[in-house]
């Protein structure tokens, strides 16, 4: 007899989050908050409540939510997606917690050069956010740009896994003469009070 789809609902510090799986493989990841568009549970769907066996989906992303290094190295199967999103989100998974990657150099790794726009859109249909981490992708000079789930949840994600604040260009390192991160004023303010106290 084939095994059923499983749904749970997680919550965390962000929301409360559905994921519809399969065994070890996750289709779904919806926020359940009014106003964010909702996939709803597949029919034949069976429920499941904490406490979550050890090792299954919403036990890992519960996991997750206590420690942003624990690993989300689930399996994933998007309900529809195109070659594009496929490779695309396929590249991003490889990008680890505590790092970030740009808009423009997902493109490059994913075998896409020049083409950042359409990664952009691919990071908007993730039917599978957190598991596939689109919040760990950041604008060109380390800017927060788009998160269909809020920048305040993308930023404290971020910081949940340990890549907040950003570097200048994300995970390609820093620019001269890129933007002032924190890290950078509050070495400068650190100097600073050195200096000061010298006598």
């Amino acid at each position: 007899m084939p095994q059923p789809i499983e749904v749970a609902d997680v919550a965390s510090p962000i929301g409360v989050f559905r994921l519809a799986y399969h065994g070890s493989v996750v289709r779904v990841v919806d926020l359940l908050e009014p106003g964010t568009p909702q996939t709803g549970v597949p029919d034949g769907a069976v429920r499941r409540r904490p406490p979550f066996r050890a090792g299954t989906p919403p036990a890992r992303l519960r996991d997750y939510f206590r420690d942003g290094k624990a690993p989300l190295d689930l399996d994933v199967a998007p309900e529809s997606a195109s070659e594009f999103d496929r490779t695309v989100w396929e590249t991003l998974r490889k990008v680890p917690a505590g790092k970030t990657v740009t808009y423009g150099e997902l493109a490059r790794r994913a075998g896409f050069p020049g083409a950042a726009r359409a990664v952009g859109g691919a990071m908007g249909r993730n039917p599978i956010p957190i598991v596939i981490p689109c919040h760990r992708v950041v604008g060109e000079s380390g800017s927060m740009q788009g998160y269909g789930l809020g920048l305040w949840r993308k930023r404290w994600l971020l910081d949940h896994e340990g890549a907040w604040p950003l570097r200048s260009r994300s995970a390609e390192g820093p620019r001269p003469g890129g933007q002032r991160t924190l890290d950078g004023l509050d070495a400068g303010r650190s100097t600073a009070r050195s200096a000061s106290r010298r006598p």
